[in-house]
Order: C-alpha cells, then sequence, then structure tokens
C-alpha cells in the first residue's frame, strides 16, 4: 500500500530590495585571513582553509598575530575579524618591503575611532602601540550609498586609472568587492579579461 504523501510546507522567503546602500572597496590580492578574539582575550589566527599557527603558518600570519596578540586583541574586540593579509612575497606583492592586514568590515573598523579619519591614531597613541598602526587599517572604500552600477563602474574606471589607493602608485590593481547591505552578500568584480569588458563597454 502506498503511503500517502504528505508535503510540507515550504515558505518563499522574502524578496530584497536591491537598491539598498553598498559599499564598494578595493580588492586586495593577498591571502584570505581573520583573527580570533576571545572573550577573554585570547587571540588566534586563520587563513582561509584552516586555523593556523606560527609552527603552521600561511604567509606569516599567525607569528604576527601571536607577536601582536594584546594589541589586536584590544584593538579589534571580541569576535572573529576578517580581511586580507597581503604585500611582500604575496601574490600581487604591490611594491611593498612588508605586509599589512586590512579588514573587510569598513564599518566596524572606522567606528572604532570616529573622530579620526585614519581609524585609530588617537586611540594607539594613547595605548602605546603606534608602531603597529603600520600594519593594520581596513580596505580602501571607493563607494558607500544606494545601489549604482554607475558607481561600480566609476570606482573600476579609477582605479584602472590612477592605480590602487591601498598601496599608492601601484598601477595593477586586481578589482572591487560590492558588500550589499540588506542581503550581506559580498560580489567581485575584476580587472582582468573575465570582468574588464561589461563595465568599459558602460564607461
Amino acid at each position: 500500500m502506498t503511503e500517502t504523501f504528505t508535503p510540507e510546507f515550504v515558505e518563499w522567503p522574502k524578496t530584497k530590495r536591491l537598491f539598498r546602500t553598498i559599499v564598494v572597496t578595493e580588492k586586495l590580492d593577498g591571502t584570505n585571513a581573520a583573527i580570533h578574539v576571545s572573550p577573554d582575550g585570547q587571540v588566534a589566527a586563520q587563513s582561509r582553509n584552516r586555523l593556523i599557527t606560527p609552527d603552521s603558518d600561511n604567509y606569516g600570519f599567525a607569528g604576527w598575530v601571536q607577536r601582536n596578540a594584546g594589541d589586536l586583541a584590544y584593538i579589534l574586540g571580541p569576535g572573529v575579524h576578517f580581511g586580507e593579509w597581503w604585500g611582500a612575497g604575496i601574490q600581487r606583492r604591490y611594491g611593498m618591503e612588508s605586509k599589512r592586514f586590512s579588514l573587510f568590515n569598513t564599518d566596524r573598523w572606522f567606528k572604532v575611532s570616529p573622530d579620526d579619519p585614519h581609524g585609530l591614531d588617537s586611540m594607539a597613541t594613547r595605548a602605546g602601540f603606534t608602531a603597529l598602526l603600520d600594519d593594520i587599517g581596513a580596505v580602501p572604500v571607493l563607494y558607500q550609498g544606494t545601489f549604482s552600477e554607475q558607481a561600480i563602474t566609476d570606482a573600476l574606471h579609477d582605479l584602472s586609472t590612477f592605480g590602487s589607493k591601498a598601496a599608492k602608485g601601484f598601477m595593477n590593481p586586481e578589482g572591487v568587492c560590492v558588500y550589499h547591505t540588506q542581503t550581506r552578500n559580498v560580489f567581485k568584480i575584476t580587472l582582468d579579461n573575465q570582468d574588464a569588458g561589461k563595465w568599459e563597454a558602460a564607461a
């Protein structure tokens, strides 16, 4: 005897609105990384695929996190903080002799010190870790406002014409990331042959 089919109701998710705030940032060509900070100030590091340590590292990121653990816990606070570890010896290298960690969450970063356009200069001076400011920051914001294809096109054009905003004078930037605040999704557009034709044709 065949059992009666009793389907379960499946709700269609609420449709998100496209014309909401987006944040367009420079896409850096390094290696994906994150810093874990526990509520009691313990610090750990990860790469895109795994937790890492100075003994099993990824371009020296875990070693850098360990050496600066106390300051990073103070700066970032509890949570998992994602960003790009980039610069010397990694991917495009950007003509740099050192490495930097640039956080993806630009809103969180700049709210740490809202009166300081550079992020943490004032707080760092008081706390005594100004040297770390050469190694940490946020990815450059190229546009923040209502969704606009033209704004994305303009950001790509500026990068292509004037070079990287993160590494002044470097004329081969990778592209942009577009964070849509309502959907909380990130989209990338690169300045290679895969995407270039679309924005050049629209320019």
